[in-house]
């Protein structure tokens, strides 16, 4: 089946407007780029984020239009589009994509993903044809955060081929997909815990775990906010973990730093990762500050980890 791509440039003063009036004349499955929108929703979630590519800032420069895919088989909401445009006076443009099958054509995205020494990420798709000798950790790609590809989960993975033993348990916050927890079990971790503040990310962590042959008691994922809930950071720290994981970004480490030391021992070791270069010496202090000794970094591109513990370290 091929599709046309249809394109119609508008301002941002008017890209809700517009986009109502395609709405009202059923035209629901709208594809909104406008720069304004995505530096109002960097604004809205800066906690949550400290680097943004600067390829796609440079892409949105200007621009505020809204694109729309009609059926080439389609000819009459093509004509409703090119004569909304005209009583409009807004530009259109319609270009044909390839006839594709958009179905299955977004998982050419996910290949193979080798980590490490011995560990390879496969989309779900791939679980039984793989045939690199690696220890697999199987995922579906699609769902949350956390596929193997971002330079700061392959440094944590790097990280836990030389520190997980057989005996270890782990906790790893902010779990995401749950790949963290998964590579813990899969390099012969006794037991893993991922929490998440997604109430998502726990179903999809869970449905990770299942693809790889993990369930309770050997992984549980759970909700929650542990600088927050009282409760749940009482339930956690009763247990005692051998690795402490934190894949998320610089300042939510930084928030996290002074209630870590309640998830470890001197025989643990914590492992933060997200961290651009940028806000290395931040989350240095603010984990030395807490009460941690710095005990390695480790750098990808633009990303840094950090293995840390507390003195008297012994494992």
């Amino acid at each position: 089946m091929a599709w046309q791509e249809i394109t119609i440039d508008t301002d941002s003063r008017k890209i809700e407007e517009v986009s109502a009036m395609l709405t009202a004349r059923g035209f629901s499955d709208l594809v909104i780029e406008d720069q304004q929108e995505f530096e109002s929703f960097l604004d809205e979630n800066r906690a949550y984020w400290d680097y943004i590519d600067e390829s796609l800032q440079k892409k949105l420069q200007g621009l505020s239009r809204i694109k729309l895919y009609v059926e080439d088989t389609d000819p009459a909401s093509l004509q409703k589009l090119q004569d909304f445009a005209r009583e409009q006076e807004l530009p259109i443009h319609i270009s044909l994509l390839p006839d594709t099958d958009w179905e299955e054509s977004w998982k050419d995205n996910y290949p193979p993903q080798p980590v490490g020494r011995n560990l390879v990420v496969l989309p779900y798709w791939l679980a039984d044809s793989d045939q690199s000798g690696r220890m697999p950790i199987i995922l579906d790609p699609g769902l949350t955060f956390g596929t193997g590809a971002h330079p700061s989960t392959q440094m944590v993975m790097e990280f836990m081929e030389d520190i997980v033993k057989p005996h270890f348990h782990c906790l790893d916050l902010g779990s995401g997909s749950g790949i963290l927890s998964i590579a813990a079990l899969r390099l012969g971790a006794e037991s893993a815990v991922g929490i998440d503040i997604d109430p998502k990310a726990e179903d999809i962590a869970r449905e990770n775990a299942g693809y790889n042959h993990f369930s309770a008691p050997e992984f549980r994922a759970m909700t929650g906010n542990v600088t927050e809930d009282k409760a749940l950071m009482d339930q956690l720290s009763a247990e005692e973990y051998d690795l402490v994981l934190v894949n998320i970004v610089a300042d939510v480490i930084i928030s996290l730093a002074p209630v870590l030391p309640r998830f470890l021992t001197q025989r643990s070791t914590l492992l933060c990762s997200g961290i651009l270069d940028t806000r290395l010496e931040d989350v240095k202090s603010a984990l030395t500050a807490a009460g941690f000794e710095i005990r390695a970094v480790h750098e990808k591109e633009d990303w840094r980890s950090i293995m840390a513990a507390l003195p008297g370290f012994s494992n």
